[in-house]
């Protein structure tokens, strides 16, 4: 009998990355799981099936602490995928995964300034040579031209998105920029996810589970009752969410 020897087919890795929600936790921790167990309570859903980052960088915990913590999220079916600046002392075999390089999904680039020409008393010029036109920089946008159902999830963090339609109660809208609505807005908008606290969330009806901008939300119990189901806009003021009516 002849062995008939076969070459195995190689193992196939392929490198890709996804979106993930990075919670930066403060001590003391019980007063931080407080508020996020409030947050939890008033946007049912909100971290379900949601990849969750842990950065712990300059927190003054020992390895108990944190494995208490990781605990507890657990607890609150809140999954941490990774762990990001902690000391390899504080981790072991029992803990998610340390992650270095950690960013915000997509880096947006302000255009350069040139520098303002000093003025001076000069005789009058009869003509000037042309001025090169300076290209302008456009930011990306992302049109989604039908209704967002419940449990539809819209992530785009490199601009603007724009919704023909109506975001239903348990749908998500993620920008980058800011979130134009032309529907009733009931499910959660966060704009400005990665650090643009000029972005803005408008919206033909304003019912919205939770909104949010450059990481400061306000849920539906936050909000102005007499702005509720009419056009809204909404925008952060330091470190508060503003919302006023449209029109």
């Amino acid at each position: 009998m002849t062995d008939v020897l076969t070459q195995p087919r190689p193992i196939r890795l392929k490198g890709r990355s996804f979106l993930a929600l990075a919670l930066t936790p403060e001590l003391p921790f019980a007063d931080w799981l407080r508020r996020l167990d409030d947050l939890a309570a008033r946007s049912a859903g909100f971290f379900l099936r949601r990849p969750v980052v842990l950065d712990v960088e300059g927190l003054d915990i020992d390895r108990a602490e944190l494995r208490e913590l990781v605990d507890q999220l657990n607890a609150r079916n809140v999954r941490v995928m990774g762990i990001e600046g902690a000391r390899s002392s504080l981790l072991g075999p029992d803990m998610p995964p340390a992650m270095t390089d950690g960013r915000p999904a997509a880096d947006i680039e302000a255009p350069e300034k040139a520098p303002a020409e000093p003025v001076e008393a000069a005789e009058p010029v009869m003509s000037a040579p042309p001025v090169a036109a300076t290209p302008v920089q456009t930011t990306p946008s992302l049109v989604v031209s039908r209704p967002v159902r419940s449990g539809q999830s819209i992530f785009f963090p490199e601009g603007d998105v724009t919704i023909i339609g109506s975001v239903a109660s348990g749908a998500e809208i993620v920008a980058g920029g800011s979130i134009h609505v032309y529907g009733p807005l009931r499910g959660r908008a966060l704009a400005g996810s990665t650090g643009n606290a000029s972005a803005r969330i408008f919206c033909r009806k304003l019912e919205a589970e939770l909104i949010a901008i450059d990481g400061f939300y306000k849920t539906a119990d936050d909000m102005e009752p007499e702005l509720r189901g009419k056009p809204g806009q909404v925008w952060l003021e330091g470190e508060t969410i503003k919302a006023a009516a449209l029109g």
